[in-house]
């Protein structure tokens, strides 16, 4: 069993549900990424670097990282979702917002490439 396998496997099924549907936007905004593992939770890698991360809580899911200056060029997107230094956090209250989980990435995307 792959290490993020088995972290899935161990997440109660409330969580495991909503980790899959972040996992899955994730993917879809950054089909070349790939798959990794680390500091302890599921992550993609992206040219060898580090895409995002993303980790499954008691009552949320949280991406990271989301840097300043994503977290304020989506600011109005991110109303209602709680944000910290570098982490959007997605209550089990609501469903995933998969679009915007995939703009999340793609500004990542476009902030990791050389201007």
């Amino acid at each position: 069993m792959t290490p993020v396998a088995a972290y899935f496997a161990a997440v109660p099924l409330k969580s495991r549900q909503a980790l899959k549907r972040l996992r899955a936007a994730i993917k879809s905004a950054a089909p070349s990424a790939k798959e990794a593992f680390s500091y302890g939770i599921p992550a993609f890698r992206i040219d060898g670097r580090p895409l995002v991360w993303y980790a499954a809580f008691k009552n949320h899911c949280s991406m990271y990282p989301m840097t300043t200056p994503i977290r304020r060029a989506l600011a109005k997107d991110l109303a209602g979702y709680e944000t910290s230094k570098g982490t959007v956090r997605f209550p089990f209250a609501k469903p995933i917002p998969v679009g915007l989980v995939r703009k999340l990435v793609k500004a990542r995307l476009a902030e990791m490439r050389p201007q």
